[in-house]
């Protein structure tokens, strides 16, 4: 008998983009308010999404449904 599928998990995708070549990248916290007393460079670099690396990326794909 084959092993059930993985299930995806919900909220780890509506926060979380696989793109084409495996990599996965998410929104950068604190940008939602108190905007003023941050400098520019700070909002700036919050801008732009963060690639997820080691550990964390391989069970992050397995929470999507996908393998290792």
């Amino acid at each position: 008998m084959p092993k059930q599928k993985l299930k995806t998990h919900k909220g780890t995708a509506k926060r979380i983009k696989l793109s084409a070549g495996g990599q996965l990248s998410r929104r950068r916290a604190g940008l939602n308010h108190l905007k003023q007393k941050k400098s520019a460079a700070r909002k700036r670099h919050s801008s732009t999404p963060a690639v997820i690396k080691g550990a964390t990326r391989s069970n992050l794909k397995r929470a999507l449904g996908g393998k290792k």
